[in-house]
């Protein structure tokens, strides 16, 4: 259990986190099944190539790769959930914060002065399920300042919220 001041780093008190659309964990399941699927059947070209008589892997390696890649796969599924939980964000007065992670947490604070545009992007899958990701560039090239899941409608408040919030900032420098 983490301890009071470790949680105060990511959970700053008072702020009041936004988390993601419910249809964005449909979306990052399918994603995750989908691409168990693929690795096994890459994983199982051993097995079958063994099965047709074209070549004589070793047995563990022609079952344990399908095996090994099946339960990667599982274990991506089963964290999915807790992946999209963790994944948040606080418009705050000044400055935006994007919490993300697991294992590794963080927490990217972005002011509204630094930005230099904010984009929305919606792929194909996002499109079906009324989704948008907002994506907003700063001059750090190491920024990795995004927010998935949104419905389409908030990422468009939201796009136009922050390009407000940074033109009045900037006007301020």
């Amino acid at each position: 259990m983490p301890s009071q001041k470790s949680r105060a780093a990511i959970d700053p008190p008072g702020i009041q986190w936004r988390s993601l659309d419910p249809r964005y964990r449909t979306l990052r399941l399918a994603s995750a099944g989908i691409g168990a699927v693929v690795w096994a059947a890459l994983a199982s070209v051993p097995l079958a190539a063994g099965a047709l008589g074209l070549a004589s892997p070793p047995g563990w390696l022609a079952a344990g790769l399908p095996a090994a890649a099946l339960l990667a796969g599982l274990v991506n599924v089963l964290l999915t959930p807790r992946r999209v939980r963790a994944t948040g964000y606080a418009e705050r007065e000044d400055d935006l914060l994007i919490r993300r992670g697991l294992l590794v947490r963080r927490v990217s604070v972005v002011p509204y002065g630094r930005m230099q545009y904010v984009d929305v992007s919606v792929g194909p899958l996002e499109r079906v399920l009324g989704l948008a990701t907002v994506r907003l560039h700063t001059a750090a090239a190491a920024t990795r300042a995004e927010i998935p899941g949104l419905p389409a409608s908030e990422a468009a408040r939201l796009r136009e919220q922050l390009a407000v919030r940074g033109e009045a900032r900037l006007a301020g420098l």
